[in-house]
């Protein structure tokens, strides 16, 4: 084994223990980058070469300042504005009220109308936290009272919760193009049937089983029938999140704004709904802006150590030596993306989507790129990928999330039993799209 082949298992290897030791993320990844550039200037004086040394704290420093100061990266201030901003303007509880009368008595009702509240929320913030937290405090009582099985209610709403990471606006993708060096417009437009996808496969999973099982998920008995009142009800709810879903995506699918410019209207949509919906105060304002300034200064962290990780890593050539390991393998292109999505769903157990797109993703698809397959289709199987690292413990946030606002009684072990389903279903979708990338393509290619 050569010095920096030890020095890049060395680096991944302290990178997991100062993670499952507990210290943030963002410190890990910056301090390892500059413990291994001080090593590699010290290693010489013993007779051992390698790459990488103090300068390439240099050429971080410029990563770093380019990575932070990209125009691709503007709009995720926006889009978490409009996140947190929406989850103030009541819309979620109106659209659960609205929608569960509509469906009536209909068994599963209360699910399905999670799983649609779920994609509005997802077409409309992009901010995961936000999303499984509003609809576990506004779906999970009244689950509890129409008699659903535990943890189908909480698969359910975790699952519904976590489309946001795939449907547009999506943070993720906005990162994910960053570092990928793609349009932001392009994933978004890609991702948009994958997610429906997603969602219709949640969908048919509770009507197949609210049919063979009504006892687990039976209708809601408060329920009233659907008439004219509950159209106009409805109609009222859905309005403004679908206008707002239309400013933005609409204004980036033809053309009229970038996506940075989108996320401006976004802000400013959302903030004109919760004016509408009266509950817009200074209060909501100076709360929305705290959360908002908290969440992007923790994204941006976490890209401030993983640039500095990231360069110093290919300092000692660990982007070829990845490279070498897989071409290595002598296994078909289609094969080695199966390795790489197998790969990253299985590090989605015990890393957050952030470690993954920021260090894995940069190593890895380029080398699947290479072989011929379109950059655009393989980031949309990683974010799907990528998807249930949401769900899927011991690090799975969406399930902390549901955790931290469930009802007494609520146990983790319920909440684990309930996303067994819904991964699967994740993985089915992310076969789908495997199977057939115009799924993925045809409205990039369409917009062009």
């Amino acid at each position: 084994m050569t010095a920096e082949v030890f020095l890049v298992v060395a680096m991944f290897a302290t990178f997991a223990i100062g993670l499952f030791a507990g210290f943030p993320v963002a410190f890990v990844l910056g301090g390892v980058g500059v413990l291994f550039a001080l090593l590699a200037e010290i290693l010489p004086n013993f007779g051992i070469e390698v790459f990488a040394g103090v300068n390439f704290i240099g050429f971080a420093t410029d990563r770093i300042f380019s990575t932070l100061t990209s125009y691709s990266l503007v709009p995720i201030a926006m889009f978490v504005f409009m996140g947190f901003m929406l989850d103030k303007s009541g819309v979620a509880e109106r659209l659960l009220g609205a929608l569960a009368r509509s469906l009536g008595r209909t068994p599963g009702s209360l699910g399905l109308s999670v799983v649609a509240i779920g994609v509005i929320l997802a077409a409309s913030t992009g901010i995961i936290g936000a999303s499984v937290v509003l609809l576990a405090t506004v779906a999970l009582p009244a689950l509890q009272r129409a008699g659903y099985h535990m943890p189908l209610g909480l698969g359910t709403v975790a699952a519904s919760g976590c489309l946001g990471i795939l449907i547009p606006p999506s943070i993720m993708l906005i990162v994910m193009s960053d570092q990928l060096r793609l349009s932001v417009g392009d994933l978004f437009m890609a991702a948009v049937i994958p997610g429906i996808v997603l969602a219709t496969l949640y969908v048919g999973y509770l009507v197949i089983l609210a049919l063979l099982r009504p006892d687990l998920a039976p209708a809601d008995p408060k329920a009233g029938r659907f008439d004219w009142a509950a159209f106009l009800e409805i109609t009222r709810a859905l309005v403004p999140p679908l206008a707002l879903m239309l400013l933005v995506l609409g204004s980036i699918f033809w053309g009229i704004a970038s996506p940075t410019e989108a996320s401006g209207l976004g802000a400013f949509g959302a903030t004109v709904i919760t004016i509408a919906n009266g509950t817009f105060s200074l209060r909501t304002l100076k709360d929305t802006c705290t959360a908002t300034a908290k969440t992007t200064a923790f994204l941006f962290a976490i890209m401030f150590g993983a640039t500095c990780f990231s360069v110093v890593l290919r300092g000692y050539g660990g982007d070829a030596l990845v490279e070498e390991l897989l071409t290595g393998l002598g296994w078909s292109r289609e094969w080695l993306l199966i390795l790489i999505l197998a790969t990253v769903f299985l590090l989605g157990f015990v890393l957050d989507w952030m470690e993954i797109v920021l260090i894995v993703a940069p190593l890895t698809v380029p080398v699947v790129v290479a072989q011929g397959f379109d950059p655009v289709w393989v980031a949309i199987l990683l974010a799907i990928c990528l998807q249930t690292s949401f769900l899927t413990p011991p690090v799975g946030m969406a399930l902390f999330y549901v955790k931290s606002v469930a009802p007494a009684g609520v146990t983790t072990r319920q909440i684990y039993r309930g996303i067994v389903p819904f991964v699967l279903l994740q993985l089915i979708g992310l076969a789908m799209v495997l199977s057939f990338p115009g799924m993925a393509l045809w409205l990039p290619d369409l917009a062009y």
